[in-house]
């Protein structure tokens, strides 16, 4: 059967290239990300010879780039952070709301990633824990998380974020949990209001800091006036705030984690063909009914486009806040556990992590341990395999698989 095609292909085929002739103007964040995904899974990171203790065949097993952009290399990751996930659920329903940037600001945004990314971070999460702990809405500290997503369909900059919010939080003397509507969770006009406020104020002072860069095509706003005159034209702007119905079922919630949580610009199975130098992809035109759809780029522009999406370096992209923040959310979880009666006296007990190997059986139902030949004797480690680009792309991870 013939292989699928893959980002890497597009990179090994035509990165060096790319590099050539972009590269003196390249970060170099984008070229550590092509070289990682280019000898994800090959003989250059290194891997393991397994032999069959029944049939004796042998199977050679390359390892994995572990780089978060990688198509390749999300699905344990995502697995893993579920499955510590799964003990901050409560007993509830959570709406998964959705924070736009305007089309106007993103050229500056992709420009100033770091800053305007944190901003947007900063001026969602303060949005809806101050209107949450407003009693006209509900009066009550709530707890959620946000992933943040820079890419739309077509691969174009597109920044927003995910939240998923509890339908409900804690009162502030900490002895209630005080439920949101079943239905309904805040008006999005007033959060999209309080939203492009607190945004647009922070990115006032980011300038006034002298924290913003104006390369290349927005050159143009680094006057004052020009900035106060496109600061005001952003004020005027209705900003974009979506919220979805509330999932109800922690089965719904998981689904819903999984879906976003470890996504990258573009899944290999989107792209549909490679002909000459044309890249093809599928894509979902939500304007247009859902309609699935298929645009053609040159393999320049396409690798372009993936690499828009790189965020910089230690960039977090998943925060927890409210009753989910780092400092607080054991303590503040286990009183509202309490609180909604499905726990009485102490906290559950932290099941042992799962190995790679348990893990990959759970969630493709095939044991890498079984050999694939004969299917009834057991893969043992015979030999390692030197790599040759580990320091390259920082931690590797053993694939148990045929190589691509």
């Amino acid at each position: 059967m013939k292989r699928s095609l893959e980002v890497a292909d597009i990179f090994r085929v035509f990165g060096a290239d790319y590099r050539e002739f972009h590269g003196s103007e390249m970060p170099l964040r984008h070229l550590r990300v092509m070289r990682a995904i280019e000898i994800c899974r090959t003989a250059e990171l290194g891997g393991h010879i397994d032999q069959c203790d029944h049939c004796g065949q042998q199977r050679i097993s390359y390892n994995s780039c572990r780089n978060r952009h990688c198509p390749k290399c999300q699905s344990l990751e995502k697995e893993r952070w579920l499955e510590a996930r799964k003990k901050d659920l409560l007993p509830i329903s959570y709406f998964h709301l959705v924070f736009t940037l305007p089309e106007g600001l993103r050229p500056l945004a992709l420009r100033n990633q770091r800053v305007v990314y944190n901003l947007l971070f900063q001026a969602a999460s303060e949005t809806l824990l101050q209107l949450a702990k407003d009693g006209k809405y509900l009066g009550a500290e709530i707890g959620f998380i946000s992933l943040l997503h820079t890419w739309s369909q077509t691969l174009i900059d597109h920044p927003h974020l995910h939240c998923l919010v509890t339908a409900g939080g804690l009162s502030s003397d900490g002895q209630r949990w005080v439920p949101s509507r079943t239905d309904f969770f805040m008006p999005v006009k007033v959060l999209s209001s309080l939203f492009r406020g607190k945004f647009l104020d922070r990115l006032k002072k980011a300038y006034g800091a002298g924290k913003l860069r104006f390369p290349g095509k927005i050159e143009a706003l680094e006057g004052g006036l020009a900035f106060d005159k496109f600061l005001a034209h952003l004020y005027q702007q209705e900003w974009v705030v979506y919220c979805k119905p509330p999932l109800r079922r922690p089965e719904q919630v998981m689904e819903y984690l999984g879906r976003y949580t470890h996504r990258v610009a573009l899944s290999n199975d989107r792209i549909v063909s490679l002909e000459g130098k044309q890249v093809t992809l599928r894509w979902r035109d939500s304007a247009d009914g859902d309609k699935i759809k298929f645009l053609t780029l040159g393999a320049f522009e396409f690798i372009r486009r993936f690499l828009l999406h790189v965020l910089p370096d230690r960039f977090v992209k998943i925060r927890h806040y409210g009753l989910l923040s780092n400092r607080s959310c054991k303590r503040k979880l286990l009183r509202c556990r309490k609180l909604l009666g499905v726990l009485k006296n102490e906290e559950p007990e932290e099941s042992p992590q799962e190995t790679w190997e348990d893990l990959l059986t759970r969630i493709t139902g095939k044991d890498p341990r079984v050999c694939p030949f004969c299917g009834q004797g057991k893969m043992i480690p015979r030999e390692l395999l030197p790599g040759c680009a580990k320091s390259m792309v920082g931690r590797i991870l053993p694939y148990a698989g045929c190589p691509p």
